[in-house]
Protein backbone atom coordinates (compact mmCIF):
# COMPACT_ATOMS: atom_id res chain seq x y z
CA UNK A 1 0.00 0.00 0.00
CA UNK A 2 1.60 3.02 -1.32
CA UNK A 3 2.06 5.73 1.74
CA UNK A 4 0.70 9.29 0.98
CA UNK A 5 3.00 12.11 1.01
CA UNK A 6 2.88 15.17 3.01
CA UNK A 7 2.72 18.03 0.65
CA UNK A 8 4.95 21.08 2.73
CA UNK A 9 5.35 24.66 2.00
CA UNK A 10 8.58 26.57 2.00
CA UNK A 11 9.24 28.68 4.90
CA UNK A 12 10.54 31.04 2.30
CA UNK A 13 7.48 30.84 -0.09
CA UNK A 14 5.42 31.75 2.85
CA UNK A 15 6.89 34.60 3.77
CA UNK A 16 6.90 35.92 0.59
CA UNK A 17 2.95 35.80 0.05
CA UNK A 18 2.64 37.33 3.55
CA UNK A 19 4.92 40.47 2.14
CA UNK A 20 2.83 40.38 -0.62
CA UNK A 21 -0.58 40.97 1.25
CA UNK A 22 1.15 43.16 3.75
CA UNK A 23 1.93 44.89 0.83
CA UNK A 24 -1.30 44.78 -1.23
CA UNK A 25 -3.16 45.81 2.25
CA UNK A 26 -0.84 48.67 2.73
CA UNK A 27 -1.90 49.93 -0.95
CA UNK A 28 -5.51 49.48 -0.38
CA UNK A 29 -5.15 51.27 2.99
CA UNK A 30 -3.54 54.25 1.26
CA UNK A 31 -5.80 54.56 -1.43
CA UNK A 32 -8.87 54.10 1.06
CA UNK A 33 -6.69 57.52 2.84
CA UNK A 34 -6.65 59.39 -0.32
CA UNK A 35 -10.38 58.79 -1.21
CA UNK A 36 -11.42 60.32 1.91
CA UNK A 37 -9.51 63.07 2.00
CA UNK A 38 -10.86 63.46 -1.50
CA UNK A 39 -14.44 63.18 -0.66
CA UNK A 40 -13.95 66.04 1.87
CA UNK A 41 -12.17 68.31 -0.28
CA UNK A 42 -14.92 67.81 -2.52
CA UNK A 43 -17.91 68.91 0.22
CA UNK A 44 -15.54 72.09 1.74
CA UNK A 45 -15.61 72.96 -2.29
CA UNK A 46 -18.75 72.40 -3.30
CA UNK A 47 -20.29 75.59 -4.69
CA UNK A 48 -23.45 77.06 -2.85
CA UNK A 49 -26.75 76.86 -4.27
CA UNK A 50 -27.62 79.81 -6.00
CA UNK A 51 -30.66 81.98 -5.29
CA UNK A 52 -33.68 80.01 -6.93
CA UNK A 53 -34.60 81.74 -10.05
CA UNK A 54 -38.28 81.98 -9.87
CA UNK A 55 -39.45 82.10 -13.66
CA UNK A 56 -42.96 83.42 -13.38
CA UNK A 57 -45.70 83.32 -16.25
CA UNK A 58 -47.78 86.08 -16.94
CA UNK A 59 -50.46 84.69 -15.21
CA UNK A 60 -48.03 84.53 -11.96
CA UNK A 61 -48.46 88.49 -11.97
CA UNK A 62 -50.43 90.02 -9.31
CA UNK A 63 -52.00 93.19 -10.98
CA UNK A 64 -51.00 96.23 -9.41
CA UNK A 65 -49.04 94.51 -6.34
CA UNK A 66 -46.63 97.60 -6.26
CA UNK A 67 -48.70 99.87 -6.28
CA UNK A 68 -48.40 101.09 -2.18
CA UNK A 69 -51.49 102.36 -0.31
CA UNK A 70 -53.12 105.72 -2.04
CA UNK A 71 -52.12 109.07 -0.53
CA UNK A 72 -54.92 111.44 -0.68
CA UNK A 73 -54.86 114.50 -2.65
CA UNK A 74 -52.61 113.23 -5.03
CA UNK A 75 -53.57 112.34 -8.99
CA UNK A 76 -52.41 108.90 -9.74
CA UNK A 77 -51.55 108.45 -13.25
CA UNK A 78 -50.59 105.17 -15.22
CA UNK A 79 -48.43 105.35 -18.10
CA UNK A 80 -46.68 102.66 -20.53
CA UNK A 81 -44.74 100.05 -17.64
CA UNK A 82 -45.09 102.90 -14.69
CA UNK A 83 -47.71 104.00 -12.26
CA UNK A 84 -46.53 107.45 -9.98
CA UNK A 85 -48.63 109.41 -7.79
CA UNK A 86 -47.89 112.89 -8.63
CA UNK A 87 -46.83 115.21 -5.33
CA UNK A 88 -48.12 118.92 -6.67
CA UNK A 89 -46.70 120.53 -3.79
CA UNK A 90 -43.45 119.53 -4.33
CA UNK A 91 -43.87 118.97 -8.08
CA UNK A 92 -42.23 115.49 -8.55
CA UNK A 93 -44.17 112.28 -7.38
CA UNK A 94 -44.19 110.76 -4.14
CA UNK A 95 -43.65 106.91 -5.74
CA UNK A 96 -43.33 105.65 -8.67
CA UNK A 97 -44.23 101.73 -9.16
CA UNK A 98 -43.39 98.81 -11.74
CA UNK A 99 -43.13 95.36 -12.62
CA UNK A 100 -39.71 94.70 -13.83
CA UNK A 101 -39.25 91.03 -15.32
CA UNK A 102 -36.73 89.22 -16.82
CA UNK A 103 -37.87 89.85 -20.77
CA UNK A 104 -37.80 93.64 -19.85
CA UNK A 105 -34.01 93.90 -18.63
CA UNK A 106 -33.11 92.08 -22.02
CA UNK A 107 -35.05 95.01 -23.61
CA UNK A 108 -32.79 96.18 -26.54
CA UNK A 109 -33.73 99.69 -27.60
CA UNK A 110 -31.17 102.51 -27.28
CA UNK A 111 -31.87 105.47 -25.14
CA UNK A 112 -33.75 108.50 -26.53
CA UNK A 113 -33.68 111.44 -24.63
CA UNK A 114 -37.33 113.27 -24.76
CA UNK A 115 -37.84 115.33 -21.75
CA UNK A 116 -40.95 117.20 -21.42
CA UNK A 117 -43.60 118.02 -19.16
CA UNK A 118 -46.65 115.40 -18.45
CA UNK A 119 -49.86 116.74 -19.82
CA UNK A 120 -51.24 113.63 -17.75
CA UNK A 121 -51.03 115.51 -14.80
CA UNK A 122 -54.04 117.64 -14.41
CA UNK A 123 -52.43 120.49 -12.25
CA UNK A 124 -49.28 120.63 -14.64
CA UNK A 125 -46.27 119.25 -14.17
CA UNK A 126 -42.57 120.21 -13.55
CA UNK A 127 -40.95 120.82 -16.88
CA UNK A 128 -37.12 120.71 -18.20
CA UNK A 129 -36.59 124.71 -17.70
CA UNK A 130 -37.15 124.02 -14.12
CA UNK A 131 -33.93 122.07 -13.91
CA UNK A 132 -31.67 124.50 -16.11
CA UNK A 133 -28.19 125.47 -15.01
CA UNK A 134 -29.96 124.16 -11.44
CA UNK A 135 -26.78 121.80 -10.98
CA UNK A 136 -29.62 118.93 -10.46
CA UNK A 137 -29.71 116.32 -12.77
CA UNK A 138 -33.15 115.27 -14.17
CA UNK A 139 -33.00 111.99 -12.15
CA UNK A 140 -35.57 109.59 -13.88
CA UNK A 141 -37.05 107.37 -10.96
CA UNK A 142 -38.17 104.76 -13.22
CA UNK A 143 -35.12 104.60 -15.00
CA UNK A 144 -34.55 104.69 -18.93
CA UNK A 145 -32.64 101.33 -18.65
CA UNK A 146 -35.83 99.57 -17.40
CA UNK A 147 -37.98 100.79 -20.33
CA UNK A 148 -35.71 99.36 -23.48
CA UNK A 149 -38.70 96.96 -23.87
CA UNK A 150 -40.79 98.89 -25.66
CA UNK A 151 -40.20 101.77 -27.38
CA UNK A 152 -43.42 103.71 -25.90
CA UNK A 153 -42.28 102.75 -22.85
CA UNK A 154 -39.16 104.97 -23.29
CA UNK A 155 -40.52 107.75 -24.40
CA UNK A 156 -42.72 107.56 -21.46
CA UNK A 157 -40.19 107.23 -19.38
CA UNK A 158 -38.48 111.22 -19.63
CA UNK A 159 -41.98 112.43 -18.76
CA UNK A 160 -41.44 115.05 -16.42
CA UNK A 161 -43.40 113.50 -13.44
CA UNK A 162 -40.86 110.49 -13.54
CA UNK A 163 -38.25 113.31 -12.54
CA UNK A 164 -36.64 114.74 -9.63
CA UNK A 165 -33.77 116.76 -8.78
CA UNK A 166 -30.53 114.80 -8.17
CA UNK A 167 -27.16 115.70 -7.23
CA UNK A 168 -25.28 114.50 -10.12
CA UNK A 169 -22.55 112.78 -8.34
CA UNK A 170 -25.69 110.59 -7.06
CA UNK A 171 -27.65 110.31 -10.37
CA UNK A 172 -25.03 109.11 -11.97
CA UNK A 173 -22.85 107.11 -8.98
CA UNK A 174 -24.89 105.22 -6.51
CA UNK A 175 -28.30 105.56 -7.54
CA UNK A 176 -27.60 104.18 -11.52
CA UNK A 177 -25.66 101.20 -9.29
CA UNK A 178 -28.91 100.52 -7.42
CA UNK A 179 -30.98 100.56 -10.53
CA UNK A 180 -28.39 97.85 -12.17
CA UNK A 181 -28.49 95.63 -8.69
CA UNK A 182 -32.06 96.00 -9.30
CA UNK A 183 -32.02 94.81 -12.83
CA UNK A 184 -29.83 91.64 -11.71
CA UNK A 185 -32.88 91.24 -9.01
CA UNK A 186 -35.45 90.71 -11.64
CA UNK A 187 -33.02 88.69 -13.92
CA UNK A 188 -32.35 86.09 -10.61
CA UNK A 189 -35.68 85.77 -9.59
CA UNK A 190 -37.58 86.01 -13.08
CA UNK A 191 -39.90 89.49 -11.76
CA UNK A 192 -39.57 91.84 -9.06
CA UNK A 193 -42.41 94.60 -7.92
CA UNK A 194 -40.67 97.88 -7.84
CA UNK A 195 -41.55 101.39 -5.53
CA UNK A 196 -39.05 103.99 -5.76
CA UNK A 197 -39.24 107.91 -4.65
CA UNK A 198 -38.05 111.06 -2.71
CA UNK A 199 -38.53 110.87 0.60
CA UNK A 200 -41.00 113.85 1.39
CA UNK A 201 -41.44 113.86 4.92
CA UNK A 202 -38.46 115.38 5.98
CA UNK A 203 -38.64 119.48 4.80
CA UNK A 204 -38.48 122.07 4.04
CA UNK A 205 -36.48 121.60 1.14
CA UNK A 206 -34.54 123.89 -1.05
CA UNK A 207 -36.45 124.49 -4.66
CA UNK A 208 -35.29 125.24 -8.04
CA UNK A 209 -36.88 126.31 -10.86
CA UNK A 210 -40.34 128.69 -11.55
CA UNK A 211 -42.37 125.75 -10.64
CA UNK A 212 -40.27 125.48 -7.45
CA UNK A 213 -39.46 121.85 -7.57
CA UNK A 214 -38.06 120.57 -4.20
CA UNK A 215 -34.84 118.82 -4.02
CA UNK A 216 -35.31 116.08 -1.90
CA UNK A 217 -32.54 115.14 1.13
CA UNK A 218 -32.65 111.29 0.57
CA UNK A 219 -34.49 108.59 -1.76
CA UNK A 220 -36.05 105.44 -1.46
CA UNK A 221 -36.42 102.19 -3.32
CA UNK A 222 -38.87 99.17 -2.32
CA UNK A 223 -38.25 95.52 -4.05
CA UNK A 224 -40.50 92.67 -3.61
CA UNK A 225 -40.06 89.44 -5.21
CA UNK A 226 -43.17 87.21 -5.09
CA UNK A 227 -44.06 83.91 -6.98
CA UNK A 228 -47.67 84.55 -6.58
CA UNK A 229 -47.91 81.30 -3.51
CA UNK A 230 -45.56 81.22 -0.76
CA UNK A 231 -42.41 82.54 -1.70
CA UNK A 232 -41.92 85.97 -0.58
CA UNK A 233 -38.35 88.18 0.10
CA UNK A 234 -38.35 92.05 -0.04
CA UNK A 235 -35.50 94.40 0.87
CA UNK A 236 -35.73 98.28 1.11
CA UNK A 237 -33.00 100.70 0.51
CA UNK A 238 -32.68 104.62 2.05
CA UNK A 239 -29.77 106.98 0.41
CA UNK A 240 -29.20 110.57 0.68
CA UNK A 241 -29.11 112.54 -2.44
CA UNK A 242 -25.40 112.93 -2.50
CA UNK A 243 -22.30 110.93 -3.87
CA UNK A 244 -21.05 107.78 -2.36
CA UNK A 245 -18.14 105.37 -2.47
CA UNK A 246 -20.15 102.49 -0.56
CA UNK A 247 -21.91 99.82 -1.56
CA UNK A 248 -25.58 99.30 -2.67
CA UNK A 249 -26.22 96.97 0.31
CA UNK A 250 -24.67 99.48 2.88
CA UNK A 251 -28.11 101.27 2.35
CA UNK A 252 -30.40 98.33 2.50
CA UNK A 253 -33.19 98.75 5.05
CA UNK A 254 -36.66 96.92 6.20
CA UNK A 255 -39.76 97.46 4.73
CA UNK A 256 -40.97 98.51 7.33
CA UNK A 257 -38.17 101.21 8.77
CA UNK A 258 -39.01 102.63 4.47
CA UNK A 259 -43.02 102.85 5.60
CA UNK A 260 -41.70 104.90 9.04
CA UNK A 261 -39.63 106.99 6.95
CA UNK A 262 -41.67 107.90 3.92
CA UNK A 263 -45.39 107.30 5.51
CA UNK A 264 -46.20 105.10 2.52
CA UNK A 265 -47.74 101.79 3.00
CA UNK A 266 -46.05 98.94 0.52
CA UNK A 267 -47.04 96.28 -1.01
CA UNK A 268 -50.87 96.53 0.47
CA UNK A 269 -52.03 93.84 -1.22
CA UNK A 270 -49.95 91.11 -0.46
CA UNK A 271 -51.72 88.63 2.33
CA UNK A 272 -51.20 90.13 5.61
CA UNK A 273 -48.90 87.16 6.93
CA UNK A 274 -46.70 87.41 4.09
CA UNK A 275 -47.20 91.25 4.46
CA UNK A 276 -45.78 91.23 8.28
CA UNK A 277 -43.31 88.80 7.51
CA UNK A 278 -41.14 90.20 4.61
CA UNK A 279 -41.64 93.56 5.55
CA UNK A 280 -40.12 93.59 9.22
CA UNK A 281 -36.88 91.93 8.25
CA UNK A 282 -34.60 91.20 5.26
CA UNK A 283 -31.55 89.59 4.27
CA UNK A 284 -28.75 90.22 2.04
CA UNK A 285 -28.22 86.59 1.51
CA UNK A 286 -31.42 86.52 -0.51
CA UNK A 287 -29.91 88.72 -3.10
CA UNK A 288 -27.38 89.04 -5.59
CA UNK A 289 -25.07 91.95 -5.59
CA UNK A 290 -23.22 92.39 -8.48
CA UNK A 291 -24.89 95.09 -11.34
CA UNK A 292 -26.53 93.52 -14.43
CA UNK A 293 -25.21 93.32 -17.48
CA UNK A 294 -26.83 92.78 -20.75
CA UNK A 295 -23.84 89.81 -21.45
CA UNK A 296 -25.17 87.74 -18.68
CA UNK A 297 -26.99 84.61 -18.99
CA UNK A 298 -30.91 84.84 -18.56
CA UNK A 299 -30.11 83.37 -14.85
CA UNK A 300 -27.38 85.10 -13.17
CA UNK A 301 -24.83 82.95 -12.06
CA UNK A 302 -23.69 83.89 -8.28
CA UNK A 303 -19.83 85.39 -8.51
CA UNK A 304 -17.61 82.96 -8.31
CA UNK A 305 -19.86 80.08 -9.08
CA UNK A 306 -18.28 79.16 -12.19
CA UNK A 307 -14.98 78.85 -11.05
CA UNK A 308 -16.09 76.74 -7.93
CA UNK A 309 -17.90 74.24 -10.14
CA UNK A 310 -14.42 73.70 -12.04
CA UNK A 311 -12.66 73.21 -9.03
CA UNK A 312 -15.36 70.56 -8.35
CA UNK A 313 -15.54 68.84 -11.25
CA UNK A 314 -11.74 68.44 -11.15
CA UNK A 315 -12.08 66.60 -7.73
CA UNK A 316 -14.50 64.33 -8.90
CA UNK A 317 -12.20 63.23 -11.69
CA UNK A 318 -9.30 62.53 -9.19
CA UNK A 319 -11.92 60.70 -7.11
CA UNK A 320 -12.75 58.29 -10.08
CA UNK A 321 -9.35 57.74 -11.07
CA UNK A 322 -8.35 56.87 -7.38
CA UNK A 323 -11.80 54.70 -6.81
CA UNK A 324 -10.62 53.08 -10.07
CA UNK A 325 -6.91 52.12 -8.69
CA UNK A 326 -8.35 50.95 -5.09
CA UNK A 327 -10.70 48.49 -6.78
CA UNK A 328 -7.81 47.25 -8.70
CA UNK A 329 -6.08 46.83 -5.77
CA UNK A 330 -8.48 44.98 -3.93
CA UNK A 331 -8.93 42.36 -7.12
CA UNK A 332 -5.29 41.93 -6.44
CA UNK A 333 -5.16 41.15 -2.83
CA UNK A 334 -8.35 38.75 -3.49
CA UNK A 335 -6.43 37.35 -5.80
CA UNK A 336 -3.82 36.65 -3.69
CA UNK A 337 -5.56 34.97 -1.00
Amino acid sequence: MASKQKQTTKPGASRKSGKRHSRAGKKILFFLFVLVVLCILLVMFAPEPEPEATTMDTADWIQGLELPAPVPGEQIITHTGYTLSYNEEYEQPSYVAYLLTRDKVYGALDRADNFRADPAVTTGSATPDDYRSSGYDRGHLCPAADQKWSAQAMDDSFYMSNMSPQVPAFNRGIWGSLEATVRTFANDYGAVYVVTGPVLTDGPYKTIGANKVAVPKEYYKAVLAYDGKENAKAIGFLLPNEGSKKKVQDYACSIDDLELKTGLDFFPKLDDNIEMTVEDSYSLKDWDWREFSAKDEPKTLVAGTKADDKRSESIKQVILVVASELRKQLVTWINTL
